[in-house]
């Protein structure tokens, strides 16, 4: 389902506790005995599909390996209303520090998931495949692109130093579109993949002039402009959809042909899901 590493959620989680309590927890370290224990549910408030089961648990024990996670729910399930995704137990000091951080990433994760399983189930039976990009919140970016992929997505590029790809801001300093598309191909090793944006039709025969993209995108184009910018690749490069594209408006993006629809949306503008930790301590 990922590559995403326990280093990449550690660095996260590190970063995240010495934010959040640079010079340890005041409140509980003042009022909580150092003996309580306590014990947790993690609990849905609303319905979703769950993602981060593994960064909810290191951020839980991190402070303290003794706290205890048990998990009721994986990566990728969908649940209900009230269900309860996970047990903690350990040293109060401890859970009641990690909680915010352990939640805060759970949620965002979780919105995500919950978000990209919508949009994958919109394009359901007509092959489109729905990824993300790179409109990621700094530093979180293995996080979130998990997370698409537990919500059924896929994942473009993960950085700039993936694949090629020339968008608008590139072709505007570019001359000759095909002689530089041409160049590249012949620099570069024949792994990396090539990639164009475009956002005219006419755009499109210099750039299958050069017979080097394996990919273009055809960018914030009406129906009907794909339609046809489908029909004029013919097959010479997987086509990509991109720009505005919502719910309401991708099953109607993807009957056109298209390949592969990117959605900024699942990522830079997501709504945290509704989860909670309700705690009891003795």
């Amino acid at each position: 389902m990922t590559l995403l590493e326990r280093r990449q959620i550690q660095r996260v989680v590190d970063m995240a506790l010495d934010e959040d309590a640079p010079f340890g927890d005041l409140t509980s370290q003042t009022l909580v005995p150092v003996t309580a224990v306590a014990r947790a549910d993690l609990v849905a408030r609303e319905p979703g599909v769950l993602a981060g089961a593994d960064v909810f648990e290191i951020a839980m024990t991190t402070l303290d390996p003794s706290v205890e996670v048990t998990r009721h729910a994986a990566d990728g399930d969908a649940f209900e209303r009230g269900a309860v995704l996970a047990h903690v137990e350990g040293p109060a000091r401890a859970v009641l520090q990690a909680e915010r951080v352990a939640l805060n990433l759970v949620q965002r994760m979780t919105g995500i998931a919950t978000l990209t399983r919508a949009y994958v189930e919109a394009v359901a039976g007509t092959g489109a495949r729905v990824v993300d990009t790179r409109k990621t919140t700094p530093g979180l970016r293995a996080l979130e692109r998990h997370a698409v992929r537990c919500g059924g997505g896929h994942n473009h590029r993960y950085s700039l130093s993936d694949a090629v790809m020339a968008k608008d801001n590139h072709l505007a300093v570019i001359p000759d579109l095909t002689a530089a598309l041409r160049q590249a191909k012949a620099d570069l090793p024949h792994t990396t993949h090539i990639e164009v944006e475009v956002d005219r039709l006419d755009q499109l025969d210099a750039v299958l002039a050069a017979e080097a993209a394996g990919t273009i995108m055809l960018d914030n184009f009406s129906l009907d402009d794909l339609r046809a910018g489908v029909a004029r690749i013919g097959g010479q490069a997987l086509v990509e959809a991109s720009g505005g594209i919502t719910l309401d408006t991708i099953g109607d993006v993807a009957a056109t042909g298209v390949d592969v629809i990117s959605v900024g949306a699942l990522t830079h503008s997501v709504r945290a899901l509704d989860l909670g930790l309700d705690i009891t301590v003795s």
